[in-house]
């Protein structure tokens, strides 16, 4: 029988252009910071696998048969799923190999499996080098096109959806492919305002970086991106974390790390600093601001100081992270000075950082209802987290989702809130338990949900907490993008009818994973060798329902931007059907069937002649017609008409807004701060709350009516 500590839940990878000093972000093989190693130069040798990686490609090969949900062989024909993935994971834009590449790699189409049960991952390399030399040629193209200025007067157009398109048969057709899209770079730049022969000096030395960050990948990129490969046609949800990577993610998890507390980016070979995070060391000595750059790392009082200009990001990220008390010194490039400009070396003592804006936090909002004020009380809640390994040794004010959301609840009686929403848009998921003790407050006891293992075996886990810490009136928000343990959070609270789900379908991951650390012991050594997330289970409802593929069904549905028919399970190759088994033994503390439709009529009448909804009606098809554009003119006429119709149609949309809400009109979109879609469904929302706070029957059952509530 798992235990509820050993499972690992994930929607998506949390990934991002910016990451945390302490804090990367997973690598990603394309277009991420491959700068060089701070050693030898990468491009100096072959791309080769090491033999920890042959064995590492062993034991995944190993776990997965004994224990992935599929139950599928690692035979030809998921060899086949394989090789589709890797060239799409390295090329799905169809713009760097040939035909004839493609030909060349067939060989490999029913070897794969036999090669990775074998521990010999080179046919990953193979590909992947063949990817860099395309890289070189195409790079090399695309400088070549920047010394005549193109007509932009011709009428043609860039097809930059090409993921069904067949590779280019040869050179001229490889050439004519780029020579538009260098065009579109171009025209794009020259639209924006920039001269062109300013627009092609930004791309030459954009197109110079994306080689040299291509030429100095490591072994890791690579053998991390096929073993995803491998994992991923199972199933989208099974990922292979390097050693760096993994411990990212348990950072993600526990949002802490040691470090000096900034987030960092990679701009023209430069680490420079996006943001510095309140409370980290960074912050408290004033010494580190925006925009500076880190030309140099040392450790300690008297550690060489090595420069860091052209590293790969992740590589310096380690370099300044390290176990708390421990002494860092950066050189700096100040914000705003030209390089050889004079430069500062500053100290910090690392220090426990702790992720404050991944955290839970809360608001209030103000609706009026039948002549009085009542106070929506917001918590968002952006994932699910604990800090485990505090939990473990013992510590008592470990970091946690529901311990936050408990001392938030309380902070808002305080405030005088007669409703709550918990606002769970954009959570991808997280740490099992958590989402079961976070039910757990607002429930007196009973299952939360169940899981089926790879044997058939089915677990019911209950309410760790058997009372109940809120019993008022509450709403669940949720989107296309809530997944993972915020379904099974907003499905609990559904079936135990505690709160009325409001937004849109959830994103259905309603499977489980378990993690695996790779490492291992030998003669004394422990070399890191990443981490297995590999899945072992679905989730089910305390119905019997699946949140696999369906998600979570709003009792009341609100419009969104997001796209359903892109984003999902039910979009993703290889996802786990929907199935159900028998329900759990329940009680709900309350019927909101009939509470559901009465709101949901009064949210009808609100909305019907609403302009905050016009508006995002008027929004989405916008956006629809944009998402079914698959190619661009790249004549500067038409392309300007383009722009200027879309600029002016939601200049229109805004100032029509505007105006119902008696605000001043804008002139120009440069104008416009806000995201008024986020802000017309939370508002939407509260309205929603209030009316749900003053309805005749928003308790919960009478033996628990008594339990502490937020009034």
């Amino acid at each position: 029988m798992m235990t509820n500590r050993h499972r690992t839940i994930r929607s998506r990878w949390i990934t991002g252009a910016a990451v945390c000093a302490g804090a990367v972000g997973l690598a990603a093989l394309l277009g991420a910071a491959m700068t060089p190693s701070p050693a030898v130069p990468q491009a100096a040798t072959a791309l080769a696998p090491t033999e920890q990686q042959n064995y590492v490609a062993r034991r995944v090969a190993d776990i997965i048969a004994r224990e992935h949900y599929r139950r599928a062989p690692l035979d030809d024909h998921l060899s086949s799923l394989i090789l589709d993935r890797y060239l799409d994971a390295i090329d799905g834009g169809r713009s760097y190999f040939y035909a004839s590449d493609i030909a060349e790699f067939e060989r490999y189409r029913y070897e794969l499996d036999d090669a990775i049960k074998a521990g010999d991952v080179d046919p990953a390399f193979v590909i992947f080098r063949r990817y860099q030399q395309r890289s070189r040629e195409r790079m090399a193209y695309a400088v070549e096109q920047l010394a005549k200025k193109p007509d932009f007067d011709i009428d043609e157009s860039f097809n930059f959806d090409r993921e069904k398109e067949p590779w280019p048969a040869n050179t001229a057709e490889m050439n004519e492919l780029w020579r538009k899209r260098v065009k579109n770079d171009e025209l794009s730049l020259v639209i924006a305002g920039k001269p062109w022969s300013e627009a092609a000096d930004v791309l030459r030395k954009r197109y110079e970086h994306v080689a040299k960050r291509m030429d100095q990948s490591k072994p890791e990129d690579v053998f991390e991106a096929f073993m995803n490969a491998f994992v991923l046609s199972l199933d989208p949800h099974s990922n292979y974390f390097s050693a760096r990577n993994s411990e990212e993610y348990n950072i993600q998890m526990s949002l802490s790390y040691e470090g000096i507390g900034a987030s960092l980016q990679l701009t023209d070979d430069y680490v420079t600093v996006i943001d510095v995070i309140a409370g980290g060391p960074a912050a408290i000595s004033g010494k580190l601001a925006a925009n500076d750059r880190i030309t140099a790392v040392g450790e300690g009082k008297a550690g060489e100081l090595l420069d860091v200009i052209g590293w790969r990001l992740d590589d310096v990220v380690q370099k300044i992270r390290g176990p708390g008390g421990t002494l860092v010194r950066l050189q700096l490039l100040p914000a705003g000075a030209a390089p050889g400009s004079a430069q500062k070396i500053v100290e910090f003592t690392r220090n426990r950082v702790s992720l404050e804006a991944q955290a839970s936090h809360k608001a209030i909002k103000v609706v009026q209802r039948n002549g009085r004020d009542v106070k929506v009380g917001i918590i968002t809640v952006p994932s699910f987290y604990q800090d485990y390994d505090a939990s473990r040794a013992g510590a008592k004010d470990y970091r946690s989702t529901t311990r936050d959301v408990q001392r938030l609840i309380g902070e808002l009686k305080k405030d005088g809130a007669d409703v709550l929403i918990m606002d769970l848009r954009a959570n991808g998921g997280g740490y099992l338990p958590e989402a079961e003790s976070l039910t757990g407050l607002f429930i007196d006891r009973g299952p939360v949900v169940q899981l089926r293992d790879t044997t058939g075996r089915i677990e019911v886990d209950d309410d760790p907490d058997p009372s109940i810490f809120y019993s008022g009136p509450m709403i669940v928000l949720v989107d296309r993008f809530s997944a993972s343990a915020s379904e099974i959070f907003a499905g609990a609270i559904q079936d135990y009818g505690r709160a009325l789900i409001v937004g849109q379908q959830t994103y259905g991951k309603g499977t489980v994973q378990n993690a695996h650390p790779l490492n291992y012991t030998v003669f004394g050594r422990k070399p890191e060798l990443g981490q297995l997330n590999v899945t072992i289970g679905k989730y089910y409802r305390i119905t019997g329902e699946s949140t696999q593929d369906r998600g979570v069904t709003p009792d009341i549905a609100l419009p969104s931007l997001i796209d359903a028919n892109e984003v999902g399970e039910s979009t993703r190759d290889r996802a786990l059907p929907w199935d159900h088994i028998e329900p759990a033994n329940f009680r709900a503390a309350s019927d909101l069937k009939s509470t559901a439709a009465a709101l949901q009529k009064l949210h009808d009448d609100r909305t019907a002649n609403s302009a905050d909804f016009r508006y995002l009606h008027d929004d989405i098809a916008a956006l629809n017609s944009m998402r079914s554009q698959k190619s661009l003119s790249l004549n500067i006429k038409t392309r300007e008409a383009e722009r200027q119709h879309l600029e002016s149609d939601r200049l229109a949309r805004e100032n029509a807004w505007r105006t119902a809400h008696e605000v001043k009109p804008v002139k120009s979109l440069e104008e416009i701060k806000d995201d008024a879609a986020a802000g017309i469904l939370l508002d939407e929302a509260s309205q929603i709350a209030a009316d749900l706070a003053v309805a005749p029957a928003h308790r919960v059952g009478p033996t628990q009516a008594s339990r502490t509530d937020i009034h």
